[in-house]
């Protein structure tokens, strides 16, 4: 029997941290980049794509239903015929969409207004994870579509031949992204106004990248509504960089002993700010500087020095607005000075890990004194030490430990790291290239 080599990381301290960046593409914006390109009529041409697996696991699974797309070539361009609202063709196979719950939950709303059927599977860690909350409104809107018995992948949509999906006003029961996504993209299927709900701020990617390629979308506070059939139209389309991979070195800047990073085109979408509005009232030393816009979504390019950060209570209301990037903030929670208090965010216990649980166990294997709640975490500052801390196979844990070596006495090992070339593929040569010290193992 064959033992499977997983990646680790070994983070030595290090000392002062410089650099002039650009960080990886959106991964929110390159996959839904490949799924409207593939909807709409023309051809889109997409620029600073993301060659993440997430994101090609999209591409993938487009190019599995007949969607002719080219790239990404070496300057991460991608070209995709599109075949319109009604244009693709029944995959041969199940489609494995790997890690991505990205893939799997807006896929599930663009499948259920398809005639043929289809299946999704993913890998271990996305095979655990909730389907549920996407299946029960397809299902309001007529959709043959089911998860295992447990509500997780596989999930099987059976076709709907001839026929529309409904319309219907969902309203939330959690602030998320991908449910509210996916809702909208079921409704491009049905027979009249669909509309949902939030009860709180979600990431609008969705909304403004649906009118950039043409499709109308009415907001109206946290309502937004969408009709069913209309089209989508092919364009050319800039992805940002990527704020949530931007957090790992904005917090990296932030517990230095010493130096400045600048981290250029950052997408500063309102609805995904949340890290800089927390970093910023934990007293760390962010300036944004050069607004403007790219396709459709706000970036700028943002300064950090080293800081000496403050222990806060973070508002409810930056919590959606922040929720991938808590694992970075974290670490700057451990270098800070005092208590550095989470609550309302559930939501961290059902992404790749449960990230809260996750954090707070490797954090105390580097000395820091944490309490977990069902809903968040306290995290007394402190000195981080040298151990051994698992990832979890979650990418966004790995890099956090990754970057708290910066603070630590000594070296820090991280087990289970395969998952990083999900979001971020060349995040270790960028980090060192600024002043850490990972090594690959």
């Amino acid at each position: 029997m064959t033992t499977e080599v997983t990646k680790t990381f070994v983070a030595s301290p290090s000392g002062p941290v410089n650099g002039d960046i650009l960080v990886p593409g959106d991964k929110s914006c390159s996959h839904r980049s490949i799924m409207f390109g593939s909807l709409a009529e023309g051809t889109t041409h997409v620029s600073g794509f993301l060659p993440g697996e997430d994101c090609l696991a999209t591409m993938n699974a487009f190019k599995a239903m007949g969607v002719n797309i080219e790239g990404p070539n070496e300057n991460n361009e991608v070209t995709i015929e599109g075949k319109g609202l009604h244009g693709l063709t029944a995959p041969k196979a199940q489609l494995n969409v790997g890690n991505s719950g990205t893939s799997i939950r807006l896929l599930a709303g663009i499948l259920a207004g398809q005639s043929f059927a289809s299946e999704m599977i993913g890998d271990n860690s996305l095979n655990k994870r909730p389907m549920r909350r996407v299946i029960d409104p397809l299902r309001l809107m007529g959709a043959n579509i089911e998860a295992s018995e447990d509500g997780t992948p596989p999930v099987t949509s059976h076709g709907l031949g001839e026929n529309l999906l409904k319309s219907i006003h969902y309203d939330l029961p959690m602030a998320s992204a991908q449910v509210k996504s996916c809702v909208l993209l079921a409704g491009m299927y049905a027979d009249g106004v669909t509309s949902v709900t939030e009860p709180g701020v979600t990431r609008d990617h969705t909304e403004r990248m649906l009118k950039a390629f043409g499709y109308p979308v009415t907001v109206e506070g946290n309502k937004i509504s969408i009709e069913g059939g209309h089209k989508l139209t092919a364009c050319d389309f800039l992805v940002p960089g990527d704020i949530s991979s931007a957090t790992f070195f904005m917090v990296a800047g932030l517990i230095a002993k010493s130096g400045e990073i600048t981290i250029r085109n950052v997408g500063m979408n309102p609805t995904r700010i949340g890290a800089i509005n927390i970093l910023k009232q934990m007293q760390g030393d962010l300036t944004v500087i050069n607004e403007r816009m790219a396709g459709g979504e706000p970036v700028a390019d943002i300064v950090v020095r080293a800081s000496n950060l403050q222990g806060i209570e973070v508002n409810a209301s930056d919590v959606p607005l922040a929720i991938d990037e808590f694992p970075a903030i974290f670490v700057a929670a451990a270098c800070a000075q005092g208590t550095f208090k989470l609550r309302d965010a559930e939501e961290l216990r059902v992404k790749e890990s449960d990230r809260i649980q996750s954090m707070a166990d490797g954090l105390v294997e580097l000395g820091i004194d944490c309490t977990v709640y069902d809903d968040g975490i306290d995290i007394i500052g402190g000195q981080l030490t040298s151990g051994v801390v698992n990832s979890h196979d979650d990418h966004r844990i790995a890099m956090s430990f990754a970057i708290a070596s910066l603070r630590s006495s000594g070296d820090i090992k991280i087990l289970d790291c395969d998952n990083v070339a999900t979001s971020f593929p060349n995040f270790v040569q960028l980090a060192n290239e600024v002043g850490l010290s990972v090594v690959v193992e």
